[in-house]
């Protein structure tokens, strides 16, 4: 059976095109693509197709490179979330709707509700106050939803940059402060008493806004998992604010992010007190920032993102383990 045959029979449509293709996937190993469709309930679909088995090709073998091993995993974590999580989110937290899923030869098929027809068509790389108040409001619910939640199936650790999974980069990391703080920062936030499941890579990009900016829906779940709900809130506003707009609009942020938190942990955990979440969070933004620019310092050396306010929330963060004697101050 081909592919576009199997497709048609999982959904029982009577007629499909290709219309596009939106992404391919990373080294090649499959791709997003829109397909027109009749004679069911959709006119159009979004198909995720992951050509695992062509792993049987690579040339240096998937089993002695840890990224390769690593993205095979999230392919895997992102189909256990859609075959055993996703169902639970709401409106408040819209995400696309899996249609229909399948797995083949080491491949695996996920079919999926294509967002631009039902009233999320806007890709954005700027936002004003009204995108940022949409995502931060999805943020916020669905950690609220997901809070104090199981985690079987998807990544124990949440993100792409946890430091387990991220061993080459700190070894690369010259910054010898941080590289010496890194395990302590990564405790701290593992040991929070607050934990949900965190999206994992919850940048600009990943978001598709409804034509006003006023809603919007996730996409792309291949590393969610466990942690604190600040690892998503600090990607999130570092993947589309400059370093001048993140200092300069911190505090407005995280507001807008822990008023709408108060609101959904009350709506979905009534016998959970918001303030005792939102006071352990507070203290862990800073931490949950210096844990991601451990990562990019070590990955990337050069990296836009790495700017003065980073440095000094890295300092600040240092500064305070050494200080309670988390970590000690020589080098």
């Amino acid at each position: 059976m081909d592919l576009l045959t199997k497709i048609s029979a999982l959904i029982q449509a009577s007629k499909i095109d290709e219309v596009e293709m939106i992404q391919q996937l990373w080294s090649g190993y499959g791709s997003i693509k829109r397909y027109k469709v009749e004679g069911c309930n959709f006119s159009s679909i979004i198909v995720k197709h992951v050509q695992l088995s062509t792993q049987k090709n690579h040339p240096r073998g998937w089993n002695t490179d840890r990224s390769h091993l690593r993205k095979v995993k999230s392919y895997e974590v992102e189909t256990q979330w859609y075959k055993h999580y996703s169902h639970l989110c709401d409106d408040n937290m819209t995400i696309p709707k899996c249609l229909a899923f399948d797995e083949f030869n080491g491949d695996v098929l996920i079919i999926m509700e294509d967002l631009d027809q039902i009233g999320f068509p806007k890709r954005l790389h700027q936002v004003g106050w009204t995108e940022l108040n949409a995502c931060l409001k999805w943020l916020a619910y669905f950690h609220a939803k997901f809070l104090n939640h199981t985690t079987n199936g998807l990544w124990d650790i949440g993100t792409y940059w946890h430091l387990d999974t991220r061993p080459d980069e700190l070894e690369a990391l010259d910054d010898l402060a941080l590289k010496k703080a890194a395990s302590a920062i990564d405790t701290k936030l593992n040991q929070a008493k607050y934990k949900t499941i965190v999206h994992g890579d919850a940048k600009l990009a990943n978001f598709c806004f409804s034509a006003d900016g006023s809603k919007v829906s996730a996409v792309d779940f291949q590393y969610i998992g466990g942690g604190v709900g600040m690892k998503d809130v600090i990607y999130f506003i570092g993947s589309c604010m400059s370093e001048e707009e993140c200092e300069k609009y911190e505090n407005k942020l995280l507001n807008t992010y822990f008023s709408y938190l108060q609101k959904a942990i009350l709506h979905y955990h009534p016998t959970i007190d918001p303030s005792d979440v939102i006071e352990e969070w507070k203290t862990l933004f800073p931490i949950a920032w210096t844990d991601f620019h451990r990562f990019l310092k070590g990955w990337s050396p050069g990296h836009w993102k790495i700017n003065s306010y980073s440095e000094k929330l890295s300092q600040l963060v240092i500064q305070q383990f050494q200080e309670n004697g988390t970590i000690s101050g020589n080098l």
